[in-house]
Order: C-alpha cells, then structure tokens, then sequence
C-alpha cells in the first residue's frame, strides 16, 4: 500500500462520509459550488440539478425559484486580477450553457416553461467571500454566423 492510500484511510476512519476531495483549482471550484448552492437554498432556490451534462457542455445547477425553471452557472475568482468572477461568463460561455439548458428541457420534455440564466458570483479577497446571486444574468445570445 502507498503511503497516501494509507492516510486516506486513517482519514475516512477518522471522518467517515468525508469523500473523494479533489486538489488545485477543481477541489477550488468544487468548493465554490457547495457555497453557490447553499446560497441558492437560502435564497429560495429548489435545486433539481447538480452538474447537468449535455453534448453542449455543462450547467453547474438546474433550480426553480418562484416557478421559473433557472439554470445557473458559477464563477469564482481569487481577486480581481483577471476581472470580476461574472465577466468570466463569455458570450460563448452563454451560448454552450443555452444550447445545454434547450437539451435538459428536451430529455426532460418539459416543453417551454418559463426560464432564465442565472450567475452565482464568488469573490475572494483578503480572507472574505463575497457571493452575488446575479438573476437574468443574460438572455438567450443569438447564434454565431457562420463564416463558409
């Protein structure tokens, strides 16, 4: 046995239920979506998603709030040094969240329910965490042109 499948499993005896926990920016921004949703509950939210995959991409959380069907996309930063955590939702970013949300709904076959896009903003700087919740954070963009 390796020396870190030992600690693993002095740690899992010591803390059971604790699970695989990731290193570097993934366990980062696994970390920032337990804060996201705990945040989202808080506010409201009913989570029906965690980590939708669809040929598109990815959405971070599919919930309802107030009968509109959400799909929410986190962003963290450690500073601003790179902009705020919200720029980082890119038109094509938009785009690939939108196309995957149109699939949800077609496995789904919920038909058109009333949607939104949806940004959970996280800030760290000098030891604080800022969460914003930014709803209607952008409509549905329109499709790239295509250039033949």
């Amino acid at each position: 046995m390796t020396p870190r499948i030992v600690l693993d499993r002095i740690l899992e005896a010591l803390f059971p239920g604790r699970g695989p926990r990731y290193r570097g920016l993934r366990g980062v921004g696994q970390r920032w979506e337990r804060l996201a949703e705990k945040r989202l509950a808080a506010e409201g939210y009913t989570i029906r998603e965690r980590n939708f995959r669809a040929h598109a991409g990815e959405v971070d959380f599919i919930a309802e709030e107030k009968g509109v069907l959400c799909f929410i996309e986190v962003k963290g930063r450690r500073g601003t040094g790179f902009g705020l955590p919200a720029e980082a939702v890119t038109l094509e970013k938009q785009r690939r969240i939108c196309r995957s949300a149109e699939e949800y709904l077609m496995r789904r076959r919920l038909g058109s329910p009333a949607c939104r896009f949806d940004v959970v903003a996280i800030l760290e700087t000098d030891g604080t965490t800022e969460i914003t919740i930014l709803r209607g954070a952008f409509d549905r963009p329109a499709p790239r042109a295509w250039r033949g």
